[in-house]
This record gives C-alpha cells, structure tokens and sequence, in this order.
C-alpha cells in the first residue's frame, strides 16, 4: 500500500490511522522520519553500525507491539527514549557478561583489599538498578524530561524544543519528577534494607 500524501500527515494522524486499521505501513512512514535520528542514537550508546542497525529493526517491531498500550502525545520524545531504553538495556547485558566473564576467570582473589573494590562496585550497580527502576515508575512525561535534563544534560529549552512540552509543563515535569524519584528510592532502598 503506498499513500502519495502518506508524508503530509501528522506523526498524531500516522498513529490514529494504525490503531484504526491495524496497518504496520502506517508505522513504517512514521518510523521512516525518525529512522535517521534512532541510528544515530544508538551508534552513540552501543558504537557499532551492526548492533545500531540491528537495534533499530528490533525497536521498529517493539514499537508495533507497544504503541497500541501507551497515550503517545509526542511520537519523537517516545521513540527517542523506547530508544535509549533499548540501548541501555543492551549495554547493561554487555556489562553483566564481561563481569560474569571476569568473575569466571578464575582469579584468585589474595587480600580484602582486592576484593573491597568489587562490593564498592556492587553498591553502585544496586544504585543504578535502583534509580533506573524509579525512574521507570514515574509517568511518560516526567520520566522523559527527568532523563533529558539530569542524564543527557539538556537545557530546558532542548527539552522543550525535542518534547513539545511548554516550558512551564517541562520545569513542572521536571520538579515533580526528581520529588517522586526521591521518595520511590527511599521505598526501594527500605524494601532492600
């Protein structure tokens, strides 16, 4: 099915129209736009053209999956962080397989002190899980502009500029977002303490 107009319509009207006929070209028009911008991302986290492109097939059929069980008021700030997730996840797997691999090494640990490094490690990654688990608890729009502003250091106004959020619902988002993360990691931490 090929629509000559197909590239006048909105990201929004692309979306509808999948939900009302259940046609993946719809999402392949609207994933067309963003193909360059998901590539780019993911050669930025993982830095490898395979695994980047490898990635943004998988994300173009987690999107098809996915997009029917979220409100997505902006498609680009959505897939631009069902992106980053995706990423992430990878490298967090990469990571688990290189320690798995060290630890399997059969190194033998001779002193406390050689082996202290690790536990300060393990804090670290219990932290990370932590807050990458609280942040997933926050809703859409905080969790975005949350992740923009503090992990990608972004002014408000790129926030804005990438989100089409307003500035004031950005600072909003972004204020309400750090409270709630506070208050899940202190849940978290009682709940693993």
């Amino acid at each position: 099915m090929n629509h000559p107009n197909a590239q006048q319509h909105t990201d929004q009207e692309l979306i509808h129209r999948f939900r009302a006929d259940g046609r993946s070209d719809w999402i392949g028009i609207l994933f067309d736009r963003y193909a360059l911008l998901l590539l780019g991302l993911c050669m930025k986290y993982l830095k490898n053209e395979e695994d980047a492109r490898d990635s943004v097939q998988q994300i173009f059929l987690k999107v098809l999956q996915e997009i029917n069980k979220h409100e997505i008021v902006f498609f680009k700030a959505w897939i631009y962080q069902v992106t980053k997730n995706h990423c992430l996840m990878i490298l967090r797997r990469q990571q688990k397989f290189h320690q798995a691999e060290l630890t399997d090494s059969n190194v033998p640990a001779t002193t406390m002190q050689e082996q202290h490094p690790q536990s300060q490690h393990q804090q670290k990654d219990q932290m990370l899980q932590n807050m990458e688990h609280a942040l997933e608890q926050l809703n859409e729009e905080q969790q975005t502009s949350v992740r923009l502003f503090y992990l990608e250091k972004k002014s408000y106004q790129e926030i804005v500029d990438m989100t089409g959020y307003t500035l004031l619902q950005v600072k909003s988002y972004i204020q309400n977002g750090k409270r709630n993360l506070k208050i899940l990691l202190e849940k978290i931490n009682q709940s693993n303490g």
